[in-house]
């Protein structure tokens, strides 16, 4: 008998990814404040990797609570550029801001996942993707961003490497699950090794 699989996140494209790999699971978002998790970390000079495993155990963590029974996955993505950390933009000059930043230079997407069963961690990772941006005018993210809408603030970078937002490139290292915050290979192979899925 496998055991019962909650994905711990509202994510429509976390979602999508399970979905598309034939993966039986139900949806029951981690009520955690994120940024009251990620303030003292930051605070304390955390680094953007430290900080995605956090909240990703801390998604686990808090489901498993409700669902002793049941494995939950939790994940989390951060992405940084040097050493500043970017959270979700809050309006679009938040992303037209975003994307002056990221322009002209190669950033990390820092993607983490955690299982929980019975309010325990039993398993963690991070996978990484670098992307580098190509240099574009201001006008033309004024352009980019009235082209996609509010789809610009659903994510991190302020773009959606699945639509439009591949333009905005001309480098990528890292593969397309990491990038959207689920690293589906690593996971797959651990649900395997516990019987969550058919191996």
């Amino acid at each position: 008998m496998t055991v019962r699989l909650i994905l711990a996140s509202s994510s429509p494209f976390r979602r999508m990814l399970m979905q598309n790999a034939g993966v039986s699971f139900d949806v029951h978002p981690a009520e955690i404040d994120e940024r009251a998790v990620e303030a003292p970390l930051e605070a304390d000079g955390a680094t953007p990797d430290a900080v995605a495993l956090v909240l990703a155990k801390a998604k686990a963590r808090e489901v498993s609570g409700r669902f002793p029974d049941a494995l939950v996955l939790g994940s989390d993505q951060t992405m940084s550029l040097g050493k500043r950390t970017f959270h979700k933009p809050r309006n679009m000059n938040d992303a037209a801001d975003h994307l002056k930043a990221l322009r002209g230079a190669t950033h990390r997407l820092n993607s983490a996942i955690a299982l929980a069963l019975g309010g325990d961690i039993i398993w963690e990772h991070i996978s990484h993707a670098e992307l580098t941006m190509r240099m574009f005018s201001d006008d033309f993210i004024q352009r980019h961003l009235c082209r996609v809408g509010d789809r610009a603030l659903a994510s991190v970078g302020a773009y959606q490497l699945e639509g439009e937002g591949l333009q905005l490139f001309t480098k990528i290292e890292g593969d397309y699950f990491t990038i959207l915050g689920l690293p589906m290979m690593p996971l797959l192979e651990k649900l395997r090794e516990l019987g969550a899925i058919d191996g």
